[in-house]
């Protein structure tokens, strides 16, 4: 099945295949790091890795760049309030460099712990202001942008196409914006450069043409995102809260600065929310990973929890939804370190079983990369053929979930041994027996928990 992916451009699925042969020129927005990066970002982050996966998965080459943004992002999308690093500097009384570069490594840290495979390049923002100001000198020159007192700012109005990500809902957002206008023509204009405060001055800031300031939040990633992938890039992604103001505007300055087609797919990937809320640093009510971490949950129970849901639809955490995705996860590790390599014994029967998984498991991941039903693929082979270690291996270069990798001590034979002689007192209902031996193992610093699709062994902190 060729691979298909649902285009928040077009509104509906379309058959995949890069603009030059083999490779795919892939940008995935990146963090603002004035703070952790909270699991709802990790989501879509996870998500994105998946979708990378999926495309080495069909033998294509990927360039993949994820940006910093470490200047510029204000408080409010609307080019309003201070900037949010600038901002948490003062707070915690460093400097903006240090607030920057330090959340930046925390980020690199939890992409690690979450195996994420990395970006190729991570691009900062403040080491492109020249190419940021040179694309701000090209629409200047076609007469795209004005002057107001705190800044350069795109006229909206002159790109005929403004608004093909939000379409009908642009609207409605025009006038939700007017309390806004400000010295601004039109209620969605954007800046490009924004001008220093003259009562005080900014830690990060710049000499330019037009002005000492800072770039606007989304110059900064249609600069970066040129220089290295340049035009035309395959496949944009980011979190659905992206699709407007922030990849809305990308696509207006970059498609008027070069008069051509920026991005062929936009993905975005659904909220995690905390009950009726999305989970945000601004609802209050964001969870980092160190907070998981501090409770006694591994980070890759979180990527397994997200799993759950399809990237498009919303998911809601909670605390007892994430202790069911550590079972689930334990649960193949269990399988994983149980099983023997055997179909190499199984012959022309092996093969034949495994080419099947891997055009169903395969077809569920070309399908909008639906890892929930692919998930529900490998189940439904492990429950006929538990012993096969090769296919978990071919599972999880998607998954991601490290099975091979764990300690090899993780779960003593013992342990192991112990299980299995307990499953057989429970299939002949000799509960007095079972018991015992889960006591023992508990007594060996290991909990033995059943599940409806057998037991999961979780060692005790």
């Amino acid at each position: 099945m060729a691979l298909k992916l649902y285009n928040s451009l077009s509104k509906k699925k379309e058959n995949f295949k890069p603009n030059r042969s083999q490779e795919v020129r892939f940008y995935a927005c990146g963090p603002t790091v004035y703070q952790r990066a909270h699991i709802g970002n990790f989501r879509t982050y996870i998500n994105e890795d998946i979708l990378k996966r999926t495309l080495l998965l069909n033998n294509f080459k990927v360039r993949h760049i994820m940006n910093i943004t470490d200047v510029g992002h204000l408080e409010h999308d609307l080019d309003t309030g201070e900037d949010k690093i600038e901002k948490e500097a003062r707070a915690q009384r460093k400097s903006a460099w240090d607030i920057s570069r330090e959340y930046e490594k925390l980020f690199k840290e939890d992409l690690k712990k979450l195996n994420i495979l990395p970006a190729d390049f991570f691009p900062r923002a403040t080491e492109h202001i020249k190419e940021q100001i040179e694309l701000i000198k090209k629409l200047e020159k076609k007469k795209y942008t004005y002057r107001t007192k705190d800044g350069i700012y795109f006229d909206t109005k002159k790109f005929k196409n403004y608004g093909v990500l939000v379409k009908s809902k642009l609207k409605g957002l025009r006038a939700g914006s007017r309390v806004s206008l400000g010295e601004k023509r039109n209620p969605m204009d954007f800046a490009l450069w924004k001008f220093s405060p003259k009562v005080e001055q900014r830690q990060m800031e710049w000499p330019s043409p037009w002005g000492v300031g800072f770039p606007g939040w989304h110059i900064e990633c249609s600069a970066m995102s040129l220089k290295y992938l340049g035009l035309l890039i395959d496949i944009h992604a980011g979190g659905v809260d992206h699709i407007h103001p922030h990849h809305t505007n990308e696509i207006a300055q970059s498609e008027a600065a070069f008069g051509k087609k920026f991005a062929r797919f936009w993905m975005h990937s659904e909220f995690l929310n905390l009950g009726k809320t999305r989970m945000g640093k601004s609802e209050g009510n964001a969870i980092t990973l160190d907070t998981l971490e501090a409770k006694g949950f591994e980070p890759l129970d979180f990527r397994y929890f997200v799993f759950s849901a399809h990237y498009r639809s919303p998911l809601s955490f909670s605390w007892q939804a994430l202790k069911a995705s550590r079972l689930g996860r334990l649960r193949l590790q269990n399988i994983y370190q149980d099983a023997p390599s055997n179909l190499k014994n199984k012959g022309a029967g092996g093969n034949k079983l495994f080419q099947s998984f891997k055009k169903e498991f395969t077809n569920k991941l070309n399908d909008d990369l639906n890892i929930p039903a692919a998930l529900a693929i490998l189940y439904a082979y492990l429950k006929k053929n538990k012993n096969i270690k090769e296919l978990l291996l071919f599972a999880d270069h998607i998954l991601g979930l490290a099975l091979n990798k764990f300690k090899s001590d993780a779960i003593p034979d013992e342990i192991l041994i112990l299980t299995k002689k307990r499953e057989e007192y429970r299939k002949i209902k000799s509960w007095k027996e079972a018991d015992a031996l889960r006591k023992q193992a508990k007594k060996l610093g290991f909990n033995i928990k059943d599940t409806p699709g057998g037991p999961v062994i979780e060692k005790i902190h």
